[in-house]
């Protein structure tokens, strides 16, 4: 959210109309990379969510003192995504790859069996201890 904020500033402000695109596809890539596994579920809706809040946020900064701030706000804002829309859609596209890489079809049937009651299933052996002896030595 802070990036975007500071990139729709820089954008208006020094009339870079990618800036605020190529921040939220950066921010989401490295979100996607560093987040817990535990944490992929809700990093999958998350970006969407923290690019609105924070070009709201530059918007109502921007939009301070004028006529009609609500209504300068509003259409500030809906300009603003309606530019921004690819770079959305590719960002939160990365997030889901990412995540579905990382685990996030695990974290969904977890929840799953969290909401329906069943009891948690069994960790997948990939990766696990080599199969066979277990005092087996590893290669």
């Amino acid at each position: 959210m802070l990036a975007t904020f500071g990139a729709a500033l820089a954008e208006q402000l020094a009339g870079v109309p990618a800036a605020s695109g190529a921040a939220f596809v950066a921010v989401c890539v490295l979100a996607a990379f560093l987040v817990r596994r535990s944490d992929l579920l809700p990093l999958a809706v998350s970006p969407p969510l923290g690019y609105f809040t924070g070009v709201l946020a530059a918007e109502v900064v921007l939009t301070l003192g004028s006529d009609g701030f609500a209504r300068a706000v509003l259409i500030g804002l809906g300009t603003r995504l309606a530019d921004i829309a690819p770079s959305l859609f590719l960002g939160t596209a990365v997030v889901l790859v990412v995540a579905a890489c990382r685990g996030l079809p695990a974290n969904i049937r977890e929840l799953g069996d969290e909401l329906s009651g069943r009891p948690a299933r069994r960790p997948s052996r990939r990766g696990g201890p080599p199969k066979g002896r277990p005092d087996a030595p590893t290669r």
